[in-house]
């Protein structure tokens, strides 16, 4: 059973095939001479639209567009034969039987007669097919965009459960009295992530409260054997930006940085809106070289977000990843879209 969409489609079709058939036909028959129309010109061109819909809604589904070349070559000919024999041999003999009927002018006049008005009914034909497979590619290719980014995006969430978990269990057995507020700001980031970053974009603010949230969130757990630094510049109202993507980095930063030292650990952090909408995002950390903590660069959530960066920033954005001797920098550039906080 056909969908609505095809029904739709198919009606759009015939709709385009008729109109094109009438203009066609227009130009075939005027003749200023013989301003009005004969019954023949009506017989002839049937006989080309009969053998161009073969082509059309035959020859080229079921041998063209499987790549059956040689098959469709074979019988389009075979095609254009037959509508020169019913000209010559049967519609001119009927019509013209004094004059034309009389003899064949042979097949290459006959062909410059025929082909035109056949190569321009296939053609449009093969070219409405052409925009119709597009249009399908371009839904495909969205489609499966959008269920990479949803798969991505899922993956954020157990791994950062994952890795703040076994935090806030070590705090635990230790009777830490700061496990509370661990919970209450393991609570708030995971808030946002299930309930408030579902969209494709959010509000820029949202994203760096939840990066804040987050920031203090592992500071609690580096106590005093670091520094770590959060600047945000002025941030115009409504820009947007795809959720969870900074984060990342920041998560990446705060995990090497406590996973190589025990003391001495160095984060900075800064974040700058031009009003133009381009976002400059710099994150820094150092890190003892441990063999634990080899290309930084290519950790499983820094491949996510490059991932998602390509589908949703493509031509809009720069990714600088650095690694020094013992210091990790990113630094994000990417053009953010005005919208409507409505």
């Amino acid at each position: 059973m056909l969908s609505n969409k095809a029904i739709s489609n198919s009606y759009k079709e015939l709709i385009f095939q008729l109109i094109l058939h009438l203009l066609v036909f227009t130009f075939y028959s005027f003749d200023k001479n013989q301003p009005h129309i004969e019954l023949y010109h009506l017989v002839f061109f049937l006989n080309y639209a009969v053998a161009v819909f073969f082509i059309n809604y035959f020859l080229l589904p079921r041998y063209y567009y499987r790549k059956k070349y040689l098959h469709f070559l074979a019988f389009t000919l075979l095609t254009i034969a037959l509508v020169i024999f019913m000209e010559e041999l049967v519609l001119e003999k009927i019509y013209f039987p004094t004059t034309r009927g009389k003899g064949f002018p042979g097949v290459f006049f006959t062909l410059v007669q025929i082909l035109p008005v056949i190569t321009i009914l296939s053609g449009f034909k093969f070219a409405w097919d052409a925009l119709g497979k597009q249009r399908e590619v371009d839904e495909l290719k969205a489609v499966i965009e959008e269920s990479e980014l949803q798969f991505l995006t899922s993956q954020i969430n157990p791994h950062f459960l994952f890795n703040n978990l076994n935090n806030l269990y070590a705090y635990a057995i230790e009777n830490s009295p700061k496990t509370p507020a661990i919970i209450l700001e393991l609570s708030a980031v995971m808030r946002y992530m299930i309930y408030e970053c579902r969209e494709k974009y959010v509000p820029l603010a949202k994203e760096i409260a939840h990066l804040e949230n987050f920031t203090q969130l592992n500071e609690l757990q580096i106590e005093e054997r670091g520094e770590v630094n959060l600047r945000v510049g002025d941030m115009p109202l409504g820009y947007q930006i795809a959720p969870l993507i900074l984060i990342v980095f920041v998560e990446n930063a705060f995990k090497h940085s406590q996973a190589s030292q025990s003391e001495g650990i160095w984060i900075d952090m800064d974040i700058q809106l031009s009003e133009e909408g381009r976002l400059d995002f710099v994150c820094k950390n150092n890190f003892e070289p441990l063999s634990n903590t080899k290309n930084l660069s290519h950790g499983i959530g820094l491949e996510n977000v490059k991932k998602r960066l390509e589908l949703l920033y493509p031509h809009a954005h720069q990714l600088d990843i650095r690694e020094a001797e013992n210091q990790f920098e990113v630094h994000l550039s990417m053009q953010l879209t005005a919208r409507s906080l409505a």
